[in-house]
């Protein structure tokens, strides 16, 4: 497997072929044990510029108790490309995962799994990266088609490409735009959406990326000039 450090010497072309050969090694089997600790992650970053902000939080499951988290400021000079985000966002995200003396069970991404065009979202690339389960939970649809779930929490119809299913469409909160969940690796797609849904509270992002997100927006704060 590639090293995330390298990214910044890849061409788009270039990256599209790694994701092209990381696609035949996607691993979907069932997670085989419980969970018990749950990690979250998110990046925050401007799209013109090369400072990146990775967060993880680290949780109990299923209470969702916070045990701990990891961040990070990193510079990237690959590009902001649709389809390719993923070598603008898992060098920085590779640094927080080294720095955690405990590593989640299950790592949920803000961001797509295999609901990817060539199935490899962030979640699956991190997935691979990590040798870990990662999930994907994105708050928009990047490719699919589907049918709007009722307006009911925890409502979903499966996200579809043709024939294939990559995922699901999940209403978490009644009056809410829905989320789209999907298998990243080392896990199957029902097991995606049983532990976003363990994970809900109070609000529209499962718990782990909810606090990924406020994590890397602190950062992304404090590290303003004042």
């Amino acid at each position: 497997m590639i090293n995330p450090a390298t990214y910044d010497q890849l061409s788009a072309s270039e990256a599209i072929q790694l994701q092209k050969e990381m696609r035949a090694q996607v691993d979907l089997t069932p997670l085989k044990r419980t969970p018990k600790v749950i990690g979250g992650a998110d990046i925050s970053f401007n799209k013109f510029e090369e400072t990146v902000y990775a967060g993880i939080v680290l949780l109990s499951y299923p209470d969702m108790k916070f045990y701990g988290d990891s961040r990070v400021i990193a510079k990237t000079k690959f590009p902001y490309i649709s389809g390719l985000l993923a070598f603008r966002e898992v060098p920085a995200l590779w640094q927080a995962w080294n720095q955690l003396t405990i590593k989640p069970d299950v790592l949920i991404l803000d961001g797509q799994g295999i609901a990817h065009r060539r199935r490899m979202g962030i979640a699956t690339h991190f997935g691979m990266i990590a040798d870990t389960p990662a999930i994907g939970c994105a708050k928009s649809r990047l490719t699919g088609t589907f049918t709007e779930p009722t307006n009911e929490p925890f409502a979903h119809t499966p996200l579809m490409d043709k024939e294939e299913q990559i995922g699901y469409v999940f209403r978490s909160k009644r009056n809410c735009k829905p989320l789209f969940i999907s298998p990243g690796h080392q896990i199957s797609m029902a097991q995606s959406l049983d532990i976003i849904t363990t994970c809900m509270g109070r609000y529209r992002m499962p718990e782990p990326t909810r606090l990924a997100h406020q994590l890397v927006n602190e950062i992304r704060i404090a590290d303003k000039p004042r």
